[in-house]
This record gives C-alpha cells, structure tokens and sequence, in this order.
C-alpha cells in the first residue's frame, strides 16, 4: 500500500494535481474525533488549505476551538454568549453604539475582555486588530465567529513581536541578495530601515493584498511560521520595483 500511495503521489504531481493527495491527508486528520493540532499545523505550513476547512483548521490552529470535536458546539455557543455579552457591556456604557463600525466594536470587546479598555481610549491604532476584522468580515456573518478569529490571528502575529528585528534583518539580506539596485537605492536615501514593517506585520498584509492570495500566507500564519512576512514583503518590494527606483525622498517612498 505504502508504494501505491508514493506511485499515486508521484502520478498527481506530474499531471498537476498535487493537491489530490493533500486534501485527503487534511480529510483524514479532521475525521479523528481528537484533533491533532501539531499536524493541523505542519500541514497549514506545507501546504495550501482547501478553502472548504480553512475555517474549521484555522480555528483549530489558532486554538479557538478545542482538539475534542465532540465539545465544539459547547464551545460555540459559550463564545457566543460572551461576546454578547461584552457587547452588550459596550453598550450600556454608551462606549459603542449602532453606528459604530464593526471593527471598532470588535476591538473594544477585544480591549474589554482583555482589562485594556480605558474611557480615552482612541480607536484610531488597533496594531492590526480592525485591519485582519476587516479583511475577514466579508466571510464571517456571525460577529461571535469574526471576533474569536480576528482575536486568534492578532495573539498570533503578535507572539513574533520579538523576531520583528531578525525579520527586518531577514528582508534587507534577501533583498541585498535578490535586487540589489533596489537595496543600494534604498540604503543610499537611509529609506531601508523606514519601510513600513511593522505595519504590514500587524496588519498581515490585509490593506494590501485580496483574499485568495492573502488567505494562502495566513494558512501559514496560522501554522505558527512567521518566516512568510519577509518572503511577502520582498516579493512586494521586488514587484514595486520601478516606482521605488523613482523615489528621491524618504516622504515619497510611503506613497508607493
């Protein structure tokens, strides 16, 4: 059986369908009634998700819903109770109303829940909380869902703050390696250490890129891989390669 499956895999590769014996390992993991998160991972990070269990996956991954799928529609139904209620909270202290845009109410909760929400609070700087709301809001009609997810992928991007350096580091290497008139143009205007890093890193790109291509490098994001952020950001650097080139200023370069 096992050379059957390694001829089978070998056949679906050269004809181009790869992804045949890919979704039948994701098929096979998702069956258990125990999930194995480790492996949920390592597949998020080797491959592609099929989009049709991207969501159950990333909510396994990101530790929103638990390995035991017999307790998941418990856990459903608390989430949800609790994310109204913290609505409901907002509500009565006048700090949201029913104008208050989605992402804004969905951070406030967030803050709530979290014992950060002040009454001064400014909700013009989330450090990407309302941008991945946002991005997800178009796939997502229930706000309980919307909230635990944006909350799983922001504890996520946020537990690589402290590699942001090494990944700075990692962009400029590349970049030096792969375009370097573009690294020595940016290098002499002192513009390669002003690029906006952290904000696409927070943001996970969600102000940048649309929703096939984006959901591919959270799959990753989701597996625990932050390595991905400079593959992305180079490819952006490298795509943006001619209007860069034309910049004189460090002003110029945020318009581009």
């Amino acid at each position: 059986m096992s050379d059957e499956r390694n001829f089978r895999s070998a056949y679906y590769e050269k004809v181009g369908c790869k992804n045949v014996e890919e979704r039948k390992s994701l098929e096979i993991l998702l069956k258990e009634k125990v999930l194995d998160r480790v492996k949920l991972k390592q597949f998020c990070v080797r491959y592609n998700v099929p989009s049709a269990f991207r969501s159950l996956v990333w909510n396994i991954c990101l530790g929103v819903l638990p390995v035991h799928t017999e307790c998941h529609a418990f856990i459903v139904d608390q989430r949800k109770q609790e994310y109204n209620d913290l609505v409901r909270a907002l509500n009565v202290m006048k700090i949201v109303d029913n104008n208050t845009p989605k992402p804004k109410v969905l951070y406030a909760a967030f803050l709530l829940q979290s014992n950060a929400l002040k009454f001064e609070t400014s909700f013009q700087t989330s450090r990407g909380f309302c941008e991945i709301v946002q991005f997800l809001m178009p796939y997502y009609k229930e706000d309980a869902e919307l909230y635990w997810l944006a909350k799983g992928f922001y504890y996520c991007v946020h537990s690589f703050d402290h590699d942001l350096p090494k990944l700075i580091e990692a962009v400029s290497n590349l970049l030096e390696k792969e375009e370097p008139i573009v690294y020595k143009h940016l290098k002499a205007k002192e513009a390669l250490d002003n690029l906006p890093y952290e904000s696409c890193f927070e943001s996970c790109y969600a102000k940048i890129m649309n929703y096939p291509t984006l959901a591919k490098i959270w799959d990753k994001l989701a597996g625990g891989s932050c390595s991905i952020f400079v593959y992305v950001f180079l490819c952006l650097l490298m795509h943006l390669k001619h209007s860069i080139l034309k910049c004189m200023t460090q002003k110029k370069y945020s318009n581009v």
